[in-house]
C-alpha cells in the first residue's frame, strides 16, 4: 500500500511525465540491498535486548505478581470524571510502599515504613515524587481514622491505596511494594548510591545496619567518615531509616527521596545485564500490581524518566503535631481540602478543587484533632 502511494507521489513529478520509471542500477540495487542488510543487523540486535529484558522481568512473574480487584479500589467519583478531562488525564500515579520487614512480609501485617506517590507526565517522562508521612491522621479508607500506615497493617496495598485515594482525591490503581532485604538487593545489583553522610547521621546509620544484619543474616561494613560517597544496600537502606535527627520524620522522608532519586540515576546507565541480575535478586523480593507487559515497558524506558520534583505531604505550610489520645503522635493535616488542592498543584500543574468527599473527611480530622491542639 505505501509502494503504491510512493508511486503515485511519483507519478507528480516532472521525470514521471513521460510515463516510464528509470531502471534501477547496478549500483543503486547494491547500495539498497546492503542497507537492508544493516536494517536487518540492528533489527537483530535490538530484539536480543528485547529478549534479555524480557528473560529478566519474567521473574517476577513467580513470586510478586498480584491482581487487585478493580472494584474494591476506591476512586471519588468527581475525581474519575476529572481525570477525564483535567490535566490528571496525562498522568500515571503508582503508589511505592516500603514496609518494616525483614522477614518477607510483603502483603500486609506489616506497617508500611515509607509511603509515596510516583506521578509520571506520560508526555514527557517527567516524574514527581510525594512522600505521605506515615504518622499523619487520615481516613482508613473504612472511616477509621488513625495514622495512615496502619491502613496497610489492617488492608494490604488495596486498602492502603483506598486510604490514599480517597483522602488525597487520586485515582491509584497500581503499586509496588518492597521490604529491607528487597531495597538493599536492588542497590547492591546497581553497584551501591552515591549519598551524603553528615555527622548526625553516622551512629544512627551504622546502629540500623547492625540490627538489619543480624535479622538478615548478612555481613556488613560501617560508615566511618562523612561527606559524599558510595553506600552499599544496607548502608542506603540504613539511611532511609534515620528518623532521631534534627527533622525527626520529615527528614527521614527526605532521606528515602534521596536514595530513590540515587537509584533512578543509577538505573539509567544499568545494562542489560545489569537488569537481568536485579531481575534474578530481587524481583522475588517485591510485591506490585504491575504485570509483565507494563514492568517491560517500564524497564525498557527508564532513560526516558526525570525526577523533577518532590515534597512531603502534608506540605509544611498546611500541617502541624500533636498526640491525639490513644493514638500517639500524630501528624494533622490543619485543613485537609488545602493540603489536597496544594498537592494537585504540585503534581499536575493546575489550580484544583478539592471533592466534597475530602472536604467531609477535612472536617471529621478538625472535630478528632482539636481538643488536643489547644
Amino acid at each position: 500500500m505505501a509502494e503504491n502511494s510512493k508511486k503515485k507521489k511519483k507519478g507528480d513529478t516532472k521525470s514521471s511525465k513521460s510515463g516510464q520509471s528509470k531502471k534501477m542500477t547496478a549500483r543503486e540495487r547494491e547500495k539498497k540491498k546492503r542497507g537492508k542488510i544493516i536494517l536487518f543487523i540492528v533489527e537483530i540486535f535490538i530484539l536480543l535486548i528485547m529478549v534479555a529484558v524480557l528473560y529478566a522481568v519474567l521473574k517476577v512473574e513467580k513470586v510478586g505478581k498480584v491482581d487487585l480487584n478493580e472494584e474494591k479500589l476506591v476512586i471519588n467519583e468527581e475525581v474519575k470524571e476529572r481525570a477525564e478531562t483535567t490535566k490528571m488525564k496525562g498522568y500515571r500515579n503508582i503508589a511505592l510502599f516500603g514496609v518494616d520487614s525483614t522477614t518477607g512480609a510483603l502483603a500486609k501485617n506489616t506497617r508500611s515504613d515509607t509511603i509515596m506517590i510516583a506521578s509520571i507526565n506520560l508526555d514527557t517522562g517527567d516524574c514527581k515524587l510525594v512522600s505521605v508521612y506515615r504518622d499523619t491522621y487520615l481516613n482508613l479508607s473504612n472511616d477509621t481514622y488513625n495514622k495512615c500506615n496502619a491502613a496497610y497493617m489492617k488492608g494490604g496495598p488495596e486498602m492502603a491505596i483506598n486510604m490514599l485515594n480517597m483522602n488525597l482525591d487520586m485515582n491509584i490503581t497500581d503499586f509496588i511494594t518492597v521490604g529491607f532485604a528487597g531495597l538493599a538487593d536492588t542497590i547492591d545489583a546497581l553497584g551501591g548510591v552515591m549519598i551524603d553522610v553528615d555527622e548526625a547521621e553516622i551512629n544512627h546509620l551504622n546502629s540500623y545496619q547492625f540490627t538489619m544484619a543480624e535479622d538478615l543474616k548478612r555481613p556488613y561494613k560501617e560508615v566511618t567518615s562523612t561527606g559524599y560517597q558510595q553506600l552499599t544496600g544496607l548502608q542506603a537502606t540504613a539511611y532511609c531509616r534515620i528518623r532521631y535527627t534534627a527533622g525527626d520524620d520529615f527528614k527521614r522522608t527526605e532521606r528515602q527521596r534521596e536514595v530513590l532519586m540515587a537509584m533512578a540515576d543509577k538505573a539509567k546507565t544499568a545494562s542489560v545485564s545489569t537488569l537481568n541480575q536485579i531481575a534474578s535478586d530481587v524481583f522475588n523480593e517485591i510485591y506490585t500490581s504491575l504485570d509483565l507487559t507494563e514492568i517491560v515497558e517500564l524497564l525498557g524506558n527508564v532513560s526516558d524518566y526525570n525526577i523533577v520534583g518532590q515534597a512531603g505531604f502534608p506540605y509544611e505550610d498546611y500541617r502541624t503535631t500533636g498526640t491525639i489520645g490513644s493514638k500517639g503522635s500524630c501528624v494533622i493535616p490543619v485543613d485537609l481540602k488545602d493540603s489536597v488542592e496544594w498537592l494537585h498543584k504540585f503534581l499536575f500543574d493546575e489550580d484544583y478543587t478539592a471533592s466534597s468527599e475530602v472536604q467531609s473527611y477535612s472536617d471529621k480530622i478538625k472535630s478528632d484533632t482539636s481538643p488536643y491542639l489547644k
